[in-house]
């Protein structure tokens, strides 16, 4: 079998799945729209996707119920989420690295972690109105939060797992303990990293309602929220979608940046 066959049936096999992805989703709308039209879903609690895909293009232009349009909406979340995502990655990667290579960091740092890595993101709440106020920095405290954990445990468990022959490989041609930690550790720990990453990009995007609960006068959390207090399903309905979308996308964007940085040790899914 030649490389041009092999690249066929490579090509047929994608296209196969990437078809089954599209005919699930598909079915799913279709069968949404047929339970609302036929009545056995009331649309004043669950709005059909015609519906939604109509307000969709409303909401660009107009600005009710919440007072935003929807790109304010979705710039302010992305804005909010980033901000907590990109500190969490900052400070929880290296963290981690330094948690998993030198014992006297994992000694001193391990107890006070295992404390607080239970605490659910959203008990934070109360402690961060009093700390930080409400606003911009509050919720992105919250998000932070969501995502640091993940972050730091993933770093940690990654550059662990580095391989001893290896690590006696760089040994052997007198490279320092600091120069493998560079050289040997954080790179064999990448496919690792990135799967907390993926993990912490999850949680970030899905605790932004509870973030934007602070204070906010924008964001998808926020539009919500207001969908709620107007007894727009809706409105509530489109939110969800727009946060599951941006997430999808951010994630595909990941797992492509991923592929270009990772270059050896494999995926880990």
């Amino acid at each position: 079998m030649d490389k041009k066959t092999k690249k066929n049936k490579f090509a047929d096999g994608s296209t196969k799945y990437a078809l089954l992805s599209v005919l699930g989703i598909a079915g799913f709308f279709v069968i949404w729209q047929l339970l609302v039209v036929s009545g056995i879903i009331n649309s004043k609690y669950l709005a059909a996707p015609t519906d939604i895909i109509k307000l969709f293009f409303v909401k660009i232009a107009e600005t009710a119920p919440d007072g935003n349009t929807l790109q304010v909406n979705v710039f302010s979340s992305l804005r909010v989420s980033l901000l907590g995502l990109f500190t969490a990655l900052i400070l929880g990667i290296p963290l981690g690295w330094l948690m998993g290579w030198y014992r006297w960091v994992d000694r001193f740092v391990t107890p006070l972690f295992e404390i607080i890595r239970p605490i659910p993101p959203i008990s934070w709440i109360p402690l961060t109105i009093l700390w930080l106020g409400i606003g911009l920095k509050a919720q992105a405290f919250i998000i932070f939060f969501s995502a640091f954990i993940p972050c730091v445990i993933n770093s940690y468990t990654g550059i662990k797992q580095t391989s001893p022959v290896l690590i006696n490989v760089a040994k052997t041609f007198g490279a320092t303990n600091f120069t493998i930690f560079i050289k040997v550790g954080i790179p064999s720990s990448l496919p690792i990293t990135f799967a907390g990453i993926r993990v912490a990009l999850g949680n970030s995007w899905s605790t932004l309602v509870a973030a934007e609960m602070l204070a906010s006068s924008a964001g998808l959390g926020y539009m919500i929220l207001m969908g709620r207090a107007f007894a727009r399903p809706d409105i509530i309905v489109l939110g969800m979608l727009v946060i599951g979308v941006i997430g999808a996308i951010m994630t595909a964007l990941l797992e492509f940046a991923e592929k270009k940085i990772v270059k050896w040790g494999g995926r880990t899914r």
